[in-house]
């Protein structure tokens, strides 16, 4: 599966080479890059790529949310295509592992699904000589309510539905609140195995925000990184949760949608009160986070979204990942990298690589902001 995977992101990336002629892949992944591509070499543009390597080199370790990994994996191997002097290694854990690891000074940037905590920010100020971590919005996407249930191909599900089943409330899938949302739908009597992350994740919390939002009364627990209601079963990354729904008939769970995608987990339409119920797509997470606005102060880009929306088309659960680097206070010997490489994913190039790998690029508006906040890290 892990190779079919593989297989199916670099066809996604050879499909937006033949769109935009932006980008050139190596098959291999080689770093054969003679004649004229640059890696550490004072501001030329890659031969191999419109990806301006500038004086990027050595390695930079970076790690953190794992909803990010399916964008990041494209973006790395672009990017280290173009820019041979320069070694991007991120680890894919979890957001709560990359700000911490981040605020050990051990990376050069973290990903995280959630902003900044204040006293995460007062924790960077050790790191950040002189500044402080601000989020970058780099990747936006659905948050994908995946299924395996044998004999359903179709369901829909509404916010209290899906905090009494998260909460262990409904424990059949036959349950009348199910069978009310699904007309005519041959639904089993099946006990409901509920998937969750054992890690501090920002996909967790983003769910938590959007159930305490739609479904206050069903929902009483904080939108916290940590999951916090009782019951369910436990894994321990968005690629895990989707294994163990793949595997297990009458499981559900939530992870980003480019996870269901590759492994080709039927997903869950959400009825947000609008005349039909919405699917988890990129086009539709993309009509919610326009809707966004910054609520960061500063450089920080710390975004706002509305989980209670219910315009027409525009899928509710959503998240956006964040690179958190420093404003100022970098380590003179990865900053270049990290403009560079950032100044790539937050590209058009780059963006444009998201909606074909299950994800949604960042509202034009706000990544104007994101690039002009890249070019003035220090």
């Amino acid at each position: 599966m892990k190779l079919q995977r593989k297989n199916r992101l670099r066809a996604t990336a050879l499909g937006a080479l033949a769109v935009s002629g932006a980008l050139v892949l190596t098959a291999c992944g080689s770093d054969d890059n003679s004649g004229g591509t640059t890696g550490g070499n004072g501001g030329k543009t890659s031969a191999a790529s419109n990806i301006k390597c500038d004086d990027a080199k050595g390695q930079l370790l970076a790690s953190g949310s794992s909803a990010q990994k399916n964008a990041m994996d494209l973006w790395v191997k672009n990017y280290m295509a173009g820019c041979s002097g320069a070694e991007v290694n991120y680890k894919s854990s979890s957001s709560g592992d990359g700000i911490i690891a981040f605020n050990q000074g051990t990376v050069g940037f973290a990903g995280s699904d959630s902003a900044l905590k204040p006293e995460e920010v007062a924790d960077s100020k050790k790191v950040c000589k002189g500044g402080q971590g601000i989020n970058l919005p780099m990747v936006g996407g659905p948050i994908a309510i995946g299924y395996h249930l044998e004999g359903v191909d179709s369901l829909t599900l509404d916010a209290p539905t899906l905090a009494k089943i998260f909460d262990g409330k409904i424990k059949k899938w036959n349950d009348p609140a199910i069978a009310k949302l699904n007309s005519g739908a041959k639904l089993p009597d099946k006990a409901i195995q509920a998937f969750h992350r054992s890690d501090d994740s920002g996909t967790t919390q983003n769910l938590g925000r959007y159930l305490g939002a739609v479904a206050p009364s069903d929902w009483k627990y904080e939108a916290e990184k940590k999951w916090l209601a009782p019951g369910g079963q436990a894994a321990s990354s968005s690629s895990d949760v989707a294994a163990q729904v793949k595997q297990v008939d009458g499981a559900i769970g939530y992870f980003e949608l480019s996870y269901a995608t590759s492994q080709s987990i039927s997903t869950v339409d959400i009825n947000t009160g609008g005349s039909a119920p919405v699917k988890a797509t990129s086009e539709n997470a993309s009509k919610a986070i326009a809707a966004a606005k910054v609520k960061g102060t500063g450089k920080d880009l710390a975004l706002e979204l509305d989980y209670a929306t219910k315009a027409e088309g525009a899928y509710p659960i959503v998240l956006v990942t964040y690179e958190v680097v420093c404003d100022k206070g970098n380590k003179a010997e990865t900053l270049p990298t990290v403009k560079s490489f950032l100044n790539y994913t937050a590209s058009d190039e780059g963006q444009k690589l998201l909606t074909d790998a299950g994800y949604a690029p960042i509202p034009t508006e706000i990544n104007a902001k994101v690039r002009e906040t890249i070019g003035s890290l220090s």
